[in-house]
């Protein structure tokens, strides 16, 4: 009998180790965080806009044309390493920028963006966080591609390095020859 209840133990002890090591074992990326938005439409959200202080409206703004949506802040490091890259995107790709500017104070952002140049095209303010949730960013930064059709086809998880630009570039590329 005590034989049996010394069993129990090491078995539990052999299974745990087995599922420890496969997980060691199998390949995994952690930049590649699985989302439910990718394939859907964009949210539908009203926001303040940072420069023009207008109402942002996303039904408006999306839809119409090819969109790069890139969530930032001044308080993120990551934000001021990808910013050239960024604005490769206006300069070289010349595709519409929507940046949301996550829990910052607005009269910051203008100060960083006058100092770094301002790529966006319009700037929603998500002073809650509320429009992030919705978009289920995990952290910042985080760049999306937005369709013509106003579907998120596209999501990126930290800063865009070169390699990244590349990436997204040949996406927008070939949405573009898709959509003449």
């Amino acid at each position: 009998m005590q034989k049996k209840i010394l069993l129990i133990p090491l078995i539990a002890f052999l299974l745990i180790s087995l599922i420890f090591f496969y997980l060691l074992i199998i390949e995994r990326n952690p930049n590649n965080i699985p989302s439910a938005i990718l394939n859907k439409n964009v949210p539908i959200f009203l926001a303040e806009t940072l420069i023009r202080k207008e109402k942002f409206n996303s039904s408006a703004e999306f839809g119409a044309e090819l969109v790069l949506v890139n969530f930032f802040a001044t308080w993120c490091k990551p934000c001021a390493d990808e910013h050239s890259n960024i604005t490769r995107f206006k300069e070289e790709k010349n595709i519409k920028i929507v940046g949301i500017n996550y829990k910052d104070k607005p009269e910051k952002t203008i100060k960083w963006l006058k100092k770094l140049g301002n790529p966006y095209s319009v700037i929603a303010i998500d002073k809650k966080g509320s429009i992030s949730i919705d978009w289920g960013v995990y952290g910042l930064p985080e760049t999306f591609v937005v369709s013509s059709q106003g579907v998120i086809m596209f999501r990126h998880v930290g800063p865009v390095t070169d390699e990244i630009y590349k990436k997204i570039s040949l996406i927008i590329d070939s949405e573009k020859k898709n959509d003449f």
